[in-house]
């Protein structure tokens, strides 16, 4: 079938003749389906249901059926002068948000919940009721006295400061959470990113808040949101604990936050759950046994928790050692790079960029699964997808040709050597001096079949062997002059379009990291010139080497990014800094290692056993206890 994707519609608003024909033909309901469909398509013949034609026949509707279909299906190109118009029939402005700006939000919610919208289509929905409530706002305010006074004041149903916490700059998924509740008609204060406990609190006790939310994307957010609960019970409060973000779980939440607070916490694991979750939590007949029926789930997940036999049987740190991965490095010639120090790529060309695009994520920050290209035809969110693809593309568009966005690198090579488990990083050939000392992890699960127990530093030539081996460092950034544009489509309501923005940065940034390791292979280092691969091989990592980046899998102790960015200087050549928990500003950054090696791959480090953490605190010039914190996700053993 050729489906044209442009005419996204709401599937209610399908007629129901048309619909049901081809729920007919589709589930095969009655043999003569396939006939009656074709009689059907009679009707749609001609010029085809154009955007002119649909346009006139909902602007023929009364005022208030207008805003409510606009409402549904995001169209904001007449919202002011609608809601002016209803304004001006209305008793009072407030009736405009109570009535058609309501019920369309209502249709959006209902909708929403029963997975035939998705969130760009909510995210669309809000941004013509903001535009619409922000035109109302002066009229409401000049009589605000008066209407409470009257009793027709409107509450919201429950007030709900949101943040992103201490440390933390990632705020995409907070920000739709933030849009989708006040879709719902709540109140939402979002005090943005790296907010501190005692400013969240202060918040909540001065807003009289009903809830409090915090997010976070990196693990040691997951500290602070422990810390968090801690000062909540410190100081009395009783309000429910949101807990979301892309390193949260069920688990971490009722093992590790909930037993901080005795008031409610509950995780909430994505975007369209928020809604349910608010409402059980603030509802005077759900409250008491959704509180209690989560608490009763989060005893059974702390049990299961704590009877569990845990990873598989973890070696010794010696054995894991011994069985480290192997390489007969007496026939081992690295390739030597035509660069050695720091080079700087600053106000990089985005046209070079973004042919490297991943465009599988972009959809995953909408919570719509699927891979990319494929999505755009998915029978269940394709059409959503493919609205939501050219309106990125239009903005991508604008972004390169008006240099919305910055791109800068800073890339090193540097002579290296592997000493145990870490890798000393060299300031120059003589390698005299050192630049950094790189701590890695090594696996300590026992392998089946004699599979080897990595670690990074097994990539590298060891410093006995007399081998002068290669290692690379990057931090590259695409999200400069990010925070004016942001402002801006904020000013005007549209958080559709700022989500975008912030999307499509973060894409940028990963295809940049992509394209810039790409032309560190091919020219840089030079070790892969004759490398030709397409987006697709890029994408699937079907090139020599690996990028490992701290925090992640292979290394997930974020503080490396310290001495990484002091050895690139990174926030002086580049822009790019890091926060006390080490997240990059801007937030659309990528920052990490490049290996050479042949038989260099991803891995994940995994759980590990305490005689580790206790040689990696030595070997960082820790306490144990600092260790264990920055650690904590990959600990086999309780703290």
């Amino acid at each position: 079938g050729i489906v044209n994707a442009g005419q996204l519609t709401v599937y209610q608003d399908i007629p129901t003749p048309l619909r049901e024909g081809i729920e007919d033909v589709l589930f095969n309901r009655r043999a003569d389906a396939t006939e009656r469909l074709l009689d059907l398509a009679k009707e749609y013949r001609g010029g085809g249901a154009t955007d002119e034609i649909e346009d006139a026949a909902w602007r023929a509707l009364p005022v208030n059926d207008r805003i409510s279909h606009a409402m549904v299906h995001g169209i904001d190109a007449y919202i002011i002068e609608d809601t002016e118009e209803a304004r001006r029939a209305a008793e009072r402005p407030l009736h405009v948000i109570e009535g058609p700006l309501m019920a369309g939000m209502n249709i959006v919610g209902d909708l929403f919940g029963q997975g035939k919208m998705f969130l760009p289509q909510v995210v669309k929905s809000a941004r013509v009721m903001k535009q619409a409530v922000a035109h109302l706002l002066p009229y409401i305010e000049a009589e605000k006295q008066a209407l409470i006074d009257a009793g027709g004041d409107v509450r919201a149903k429950g007030k709900i400061v949101i943040a992103t916490v201490k440390g933390d700059v990632h705020d995409i998924g907070k920000n739709i959470v933030t849009v989708v509740l006040q879709c719902n008609n709540y109140e939402v204060i979002n005090m943005g990113v790296m907010v501190p406990s005692a400013q969240i609190l202060d918040m909540a006790k001065r807003e009289k808040a009903d809830i409090i939310g915090l997010s976070g994307l990196i693990t040691p957010s997951l500290e602070e949101m422990a810390h968090v609960a801690k000062e909540m019970q410190r100081e009395g409060f009783t309000i429910p604990l949101l807990i979301g973000g892309a390193t949260t779980s069920r688990v971490h939440t009722a093992v590790k936050i909930a037993p901080h607070y005795n008031g409610p916490v509950v995780w909430v694991p994505d975007a369209s759950r928020a809604v349910g979750v608010c409402s059980n939590l603030l509802s005077q007949d759900l409250q008491a046994g959704y509180i209690q029926e989560i608490k009763n789930e989060y005893e059974k997940v702390r049990a299961q928790h704590k009877n569990k036999k845990g990873p598989a049987k973890l070696l010794s740190l010696e054995e894991a050692r011994a069985n480290a991965f192997k390489t007969d490095w007496t026939n081992y010639q690295p390739h030597q790079p035509q660069l050695i120090g720091v080079r700087t790529l600053n106000n990089y060309p985005l046209d070079k960029i973004v042919p490297f695009i991943d465009w599988t994520p972009f959809f995953q920050a909408w919570e719509l699964a699927g891979r990319y290209p494929d999505i755009l035809t998915d029978e269940v969110v394709g059409e959503t997808a493919s609205q939501l693809f050219r309106d990125a593309q239009t903005m991508l568009k604008k972004i390169v040709e008006q240099k919305w966005l910055g791109a800068n690198a800073v890339i090193g090579l540097f002579p290296a050597n592997a000493v145990g488990d870490d890798i000393e990083i060299y300031t120059d050939a003589s390698r005299s001096k050192i630049a950094m000392v790189y701590h890695c992890l090594r696996q300590q699960d026992q392998k089946p079949g004699g599979k080897p127990n990595r670690c990074l530093a097994d990539y590298i030539a060891p410093k006995d062997t007399g081998i002068a081996d290669t290692i690379g460092l990057f931090a590259v950034g695409a999200g400069f002059g990010i925070d004016e544009r942001i402002k801006a489509f904020e000013a005007v309501n549209d958080d559709y379009s700022a989500i975008v923005l912030k999307a499509l940065a973060d894409r940028l940034a990963e295809a940049f990291a992509e394209h810039m390791h790409m032309r560190v292979r091919r020219e840089f280092w030079g070790y892969a010139k004759d490398e030709t691969l397409t987006n697709e091989q890029l994408i699937n990592e079907e090139y020599r080497g690996i990028r490992p980046a701290p925090g992640y899998p292979a290394c997930p102790d974020h503080t490396e990014k310290g001495p990484l960015f002091a050895t690139l200087n990174a926030t002086e050549n580049a822009g790019i800094v890091i926060t006390e928990s080490f997240a990059m500003v801007p937030t659309a950054a990528v920052s990490g290692f490049y290996f050479s090696h042949l038989e260099s791959s991803f891995f994940a480090v995994g759980k590990i056993g305490k005689d580790q953490v206790e040689d990696y605190a030595k070997r960082k010039g820790w306490t144990l206890e600092e260790a264990e914190r920055w650690l904590a996700p990959v600990l086999a053993y309780e703290r």
